[in-house]
């Protein structure tokens, strides 16, 4: 799977701003991956969106991702679940989906990453790179070097999270990440297509081009 541009949705970020709007208008700006996070709907709301949004993916050829909801993404037919150092251990998630099934994990350490590469985890979220008032709870930013260290301690993909935006993407990439996981760089803006669109272009070396 290209990690490249990965969209996380927030609607508590963007007020008026749909989960469904924030895939459909990231996935036409270029979007590699949406992962679907929301802590406060019921169940039954995020599967009628997370279908919505497995089909967006499907027409844009993009992977879809749930965040901790491991039976909204299995019923859903999503490419994979994110977790958190607290949520359910990968091994446990592993023995109900089986690879092809991606799983994801957050980690921000070099012990962390190298535990949950030996747990089964297909890819790493490593952050919070930068400063962000996106998670309140995400800890201190850890730098483009975490990424180097865990770099070399590790083989499976990296995305990098955390104040991302364009100014530092390069750096992040530089550092050994393989995508970037955007929130409100992308979703905050006057135009999520437009700058999901940029980010692309800036990930791909190409000039930006509106």
């Amino acid at each position: 799977m290209d990690y490249g541009l990965y969209i996380v949705t927030d609607e508590i970020l963007a007020p008026g701003c749909s989960h469904i709007q924030i895939a459909r208008e990231s996935l036409a700006g270029g979007a590699n991956i949406i992962q679907l996070r929301d802590k406060r709907r019921g169940g039954a709301e995020l599967y009628i969106i997370a279908k919505e949004i497995r089909s967006l993916c499907n027409e844009y050829s993009a992977g879809f991702i749930v965040n901790d909801r491991l039976d909204i993404a299995l019923l859903t037919g999503a490419d994979g679940v994110h977790l958190g150092q607290d949520d359910i251990p990968v091994s446990a998630v592993r023995t109900l989906a089986p690879r092809p099934f991606i799983i994801g994990i957050s980690v921000g350490s070099v012990e962390e990453a190298i535990l949950a590469e030996k747990g089964g985890a297909d890819y790493l979220g490593v952050g919070p790179v930068y400063p962000t008032e996106t998670k309140k709870d995400a800890g201190p930013a850890v730098g483009p070097s975490l990424i180097r260290k865990i770099r070399e301690k590790t083989k499976i993909p990296i995305v990098a999270i955390g104040g991302i935006n364009l100014s530092n993407t390069r750096d992040v990439i530089d550092a050994g990440a393989d995508g970037i996981a955007v929130i409100s760089a992308v979703i905050c803006s006057p135009d999520i297509k437009i700058a999901s669109r940029k980010f692309v272009q800036l990930l791909s070396g190409k000039p930006s081009v509106v």
